[in-house]
């Protein structure tokens, strides 16, 4: 555990409220307290196991940035280490919209011992995908099909929405990897008379959207949309909603991590892995024959 209680963090919210007639001394008192322990989580070594998932996402608040009120990422690693079990890696705030953003994010997890990465779940935030490419070398990128599927409802008129989302889940519930891809080709088709501008989507993000079929198909329904940060985004929300707009990117950082401590304590403690150690070990056999495979192609002969 890090030592970080709920009371302490509710105290915080109510703290930094415009409202809460707490003195800044008070402020200043509690956020120390904090800090220190809320540091240590941030920058704690990750090298103890190997995460062969990781997922990324970024949810939104406000806060004060050289005298305006703006939107600033708030974004969250978490992992599936190769035993199973569930951690939250890392959280920073930034423009999510920067490439640079996401390639330092990256790098910083990387310097603190992340290793083993062999899928990378994410929306399609600009400057993610190259940065994961830069920085998660080997690892391959799942487009979250939950963000894909709203934006291809965006450009679908709404007596229509139903259809067509309808058509893409069968692309899902396919019952092996060449199923799913032989779907994807028979929707992308029969959507494109009607909705070109879908089917085009389609084509594009087809690798992505289906990167989940290379892994073992026990894991396939957590691997294929950013939907376990979900829960946790939804618990930022909720505990940052009293403070409306934050003073400062550090004030942000303080009360997010805390609350990210909090859910990946009760992670720890959770009486079922997120994938069992049994569908973890398919992975990695996965991974060994297709080693062994490679090492014994024949050698090319030159003249």
């Amino acid at each position: 555990m890090h030592g970080v209680s709920t009371r302490k963090v509710d105290d915080l919210v109510q703290a930094l409220g415009l409202e809460s007639g707490i003195s800044k001394s008070e402020v200043s008192r509690i956020c120390a307290e904090l800090d220190e322990g809320l540091e240590a989580f941030r920058t704690r070594s990750l090298g103890h196991v190997a995460f062969p998932y990781v997922f990324v996402d970024a949810t939104y608040l406000k806060a004060r940035v050289r005298g305006r009120v703006v939107s600033r990422a708030v974004v969250v690693a978490t992992g599936v280490s190769a035993t199973g079990d569930r951690e939250v890696l890392g959280c920073e705030v930034g423009d999510s919209e920067d490439g640079a953003f996401w390639t330092a994010f990256l790098r910083g997890l990387r310097a603190r011992g992340l290793t083993g990465v062999q899928l990378v779940i994410s929306d399609h935030h600009l400057g993610l995908k190259a940065a994961i490419a830069s920085v998660m070398l080997g690892a391959t990128w799942q487009r979250c099909r939950v963000h894909f599927m709203r934006n291809v409802l965006a450009r679908v008129p709404k007596a229509s929405a139903e259809m067509v989302a309808a058509a893409v889940r069968t692309v899902f519930a396919q019952p092996d990897a060449a199923h799913v891809r032989s779907q994807l080709t028979e929707v992308t088709r029969m959507l494109g008379s009607q909705f070109p501008e879908v089917a085009t989507m389609l084509e594009e993000a087809g690798e992505d959207l289906l990167a989940f079929c290379a892994f073992p198909q026990a894991h396939w329904r957590k691997l294929w949309s950013t939907n376990p940060l979900e829960r946790l985004n939804g618990e930022i929300k909720r505990r940052t909603r009293v403070v409306g707009i934050f003073p400062n990117d550090a004030a942000v950082a303080r009360l997010v991590t805390a609350v990210i401590v909090e859910v990946h304590d009760e992670w720890q403690v959770a009486e079922r892995r997120y994938l069992s150690e049994e569908s973890m070990a398919k992975l990695f056999v996965t991974e060994q024959h297709e080693t062994d495979q490679t090492e014994e192609q024949p050698l090319a002969i030159t003249a």
